[in-house]
């Protein structure tokens, strides 16, 4: 099944990427989670589009990812949530969050869809995120969670 991907799919490609892939994956994961649309030649008009959104959101060069991630390095991020008694958290700790939390700290604007939880953060206490900053450049940000 031939698809034009809409968002970053991890391991199969970038939005605007024409990708080919087996007729499952892509009928019942990709296409059903706004990931990719089935490619047709009015369609294939439609990623000039898709590639100028991305261009924008994007770091352009390795040298301005490494100077952010410079940045992301020296940065104090504090996230001040409700807790529970026991330090456990009234739910969880999202990427949204932090990419606010980070541009509240006077960190750069970062996109919400290239920071990585590993695990799930449900505690009061210091976490370490990761963000995909550019496909060689990664930095890490010490997010800490207080009770407010």
């Amino acid at each position: 099944m031939k698809l034009i991907l809409t968002n970053e799919v991890s391991g199969l490609g970038t939005p605007g990427d024409i990708v080919e892939v087996k007729d499952g994956y892509g009928r019942n994961y990709l296409i059903p989670r706004g990931y990719a649309m089935r490619w047709t030649r009015g369609a294939e008009k439609q990623i000039e589009t898709i590639r100028k959104a991305r261009d924008a959101r994007e770091i352009r060069d390795l040298g301005t990812a490494k100077e952010v991630a410079g940045q992301l390095g020296a940065l104090r991020v504090r996230l001040t949530t409700r807790a529970g008694e026991s330090g456990r958290l009234f739910g969880s700790i999202t990427t949204g969050d932090i990419a606010d939390a980070v541009k509240a700290a006077g960190g750069p604007v970062l996109d919400r869809r290239r920071i990585e939880i590993v695990n799930a953060i449900k505690s009061v206490g210091s976490h370490r995120v990761t963000v995909k900053l550019h496909p060689e450049v990664s930095a890490s940000i010490d997010v800490e969670v207080v009770a407010g």
